[in-house]
C-alpha cells in the first residue's frame, strides 16, 4: 500500500489524478502521495515541447492568387487538466485552428504583402492562434510559415511582370541619364558663356584704362604727342609688312607719306 501511494513524477511530466471519475489533483515532478485504491492516476502529460508535423494547405490572397502555404507549429501543455477533459486530439486541433486562421489572415493580403511582409504575418498568425487555444491549456511557442507555393501560371506570370519591372527600370534609367548628360551639357555651355562675358568685360575695362590713360597723357603732353605715337605705329606696322618673302602686293594709303613727314618734323622738333 505504500509503494501505492507514492508516486515519483519525472521533470518532464505531469500525472493527472482522479477520484472516482472525478478530477482529483495534477501531480507535479517530483514526490508525489495519493490515496490507493481511490485515487488513480489516469493521464501522464508530457510537458515538453511538441512540433507539429508540417501540413500544407490553400489559401486566396485578396487580389484572388491561390497560394499553397506550408505551416509548422511548436506548443507546450501547460495545465493537463484542460487539455484532457476539454480536448480530444490536441493535435488535430491546433492543425486544423491554425490551417483555418492562416486562410484568414492571408485573405487579407495580397500576394505582394504575403510574400513581403511574411514575419508580420507569423506574428499574426501566432497571436490568434495562441488566442484561440488558451482554453486547452496549451501556451503556443512559435508558429511559422515555412513557404508560399504558387502554381505554374502565376508564377509565369509574376515572371513576366518581373521582366517588365526591370526593363521598366533600364528605361527609366537611360533617361534620366540622357537628362543628366543635357543638364550637364548645359551647365558647361553656361559657364563657357561666364567666361567669356568676364573676359570681354576684363577686355573692355583694360581698354577703357588705356583710352583713359591716352587721354591723360593727350591733356598734359598736347595733341602732337598722339599724332607722334599714331605715326610710329604706322612705321611699325610698315616694318612688318617688308619682312615677307617679297611676293605680297602692299597697298599704301595717299597720306602716308604726309604721316611719315609730320612723325619726322615732330621728332626733330622734339630733339631740340
Amino acid at each position: 500500500m505504500v509503494m501505492m501511494a507514492v508516486r515519483i513524477v519525472p521533470q518532464s511530466e505531469k500525472y493527472v489524478v482522479e477520484r472516482f471519475g472525478r478530477l482529483r489533483s495534477v501531480l507535479g515532478p517530483g514526490i508525489n502521495f495519493i490515496f490507493p485504491f481511490i485515487d488513480r492516476v489516469r493521464h501522464k502529460i508530457s510537458i515538453l515541447e511538441r512540433q507539429l508535423p508540417t501540413s500544407s494547405q490553400d489559401a486566396i490572397t485578396a487580389d484572388n492568387v491561390l497560394v499553397q502555404v506550408e505551416t509548422s507549429v511548436f506548443y507546450r501543455i501547460l495545465e493537463p487538466e484542460k487539455t484532457v477533459y476539454r480536448i480530444r486530439d490536441i493535435d488535430g486541433a491546433i492543425a486544423t485552428t491554425v490551417a483555418g486562421i492562416v486562410r484568414s489572415e492571408i485573405g487579407q493580403m495580397e500576394l505582394d504583402q504575403v510574400q513581403s511582409n511574411r514575419a508580420q504575418l507569423i506574428q499574426r498568425v501566432k497571436e490568434s492562434v495562441a488566442n484561440a487555444v488558451d482554453d486547452w491549456g496549451v501556451e503556443v511557442t512559435r508558429a511559422e510559415i515555412l513557404d508560399v507555393n504558387l502554381d505554374d501560371a502565376t508564377r509565369a506570370a509574376m515572371l513576366q511582370q518581373l521582366n517588365a519591372e526591370r526593363a521598366r527600370r533600364a528605361h527609366v534609367t537611360e533617361a534620366e541619364g540622357k537628362r543628366r548628360a543635357v543638364e550637364l551639357a548645359a551647365d558647361g555651355e553656361l559657364y563657357a558663356a561666364e567666361q567669356q562675358a568676364k573676359a570681354k568685360r576684363i577686355l573692355a575695362e583694360a581698354e577703357a584704362f588705356a583710352t583713359t590713360a591716352i587721354a591723360e597723357a593727350i591733356a598734359k603732353g598736347g595733341l602732337e604727342a598722339a599724332q607722334y605715337q599714331v605715326a610710329m605705329k604706322q612705321v611699325d606696322a610698315l616694318t612688318t609688312i617688308g619682312q615677307g618673302d617679297g611676293k605680297q602686293t602692299v597697298l599704301l594709303p595717299a597720306s602716308l607719306t604726309d604721316a611719315l613727314g609730320d612723325a619726322f618734323k615732330m621728332l626733330r622738333g622734339a630733339s631740340r
